[in-house]
C-alpha cells in the first residue's frame, strides 16, 4: 500500500512519535498549522470515516482516549484545543487514511474555513 501514514505506522518513513499502542499512532505533523499539532491515526488503514463500521467502536472510543492522554501531557487540556477530522476533498481530507488533528497553543477561530 503507498499511503503514507501506513508507512509511518510501519516506521518506512520517519517520524516524531508520541504515542503508541497496538492499534493507535501518534505523531507530530510535519506542516503544523499551529504552534501544537499532532496527528492520531488508528494503525488499520481506512481511507475515510465513511469506511468506519458499528465493529470499529472500540476502536474509535480507544483514539479519544488516546487524544484525551495526549493533550494532558501536553498542558493543553485546561487552555482548550482543538479535534479535527476532515473527509474527502471538499471536507479537506488530503491524506487518505483515517486521521484526527489535534491543534492547539494558539487562539482558534470559527468558522474554521
Amino acid at each position: 500500500m503507498n499511503c503514507i501514514f501506513c508507512k509511518i505506522v510501519r516506521k518506512e518513513i520517519p517520524s516524531k512519535i508520541l504515542y503508541e499502542d497496538d492499534l493507535v499512532l501518534a505523531f507530530e505533523d510535519i506542516a503544523p498549522q499551529a504552534p501544537i499539532h499532532i496527528l492520531v491515526i488508528p494503525k488499520k488503514h481506512y481511507s475515510t470515516v465513511l469506511d468506519i463500521n458499528e465493529n470499529d467502536k472500540e476502536l474509535i472510543g480507544h483514539i479519544f482516549m488516546v487524544i484525551n492522554k495526549i493533550v494532558k501531557q501536553k498542558g493543553i487540556d485546561e487552555k482548550g484545543f482543538r479535534v479535527v477530522m476532515n473527509c474527502n476533498s471538499q471536507g479537506g481530507q488530503t491524506v487518505f487514511h483515517v486521521h484526527f488533528h489535534i491543534l492547539a497553543g494558539r487562539q482558534m477561530h470559527w468558522p474554521p474555513g
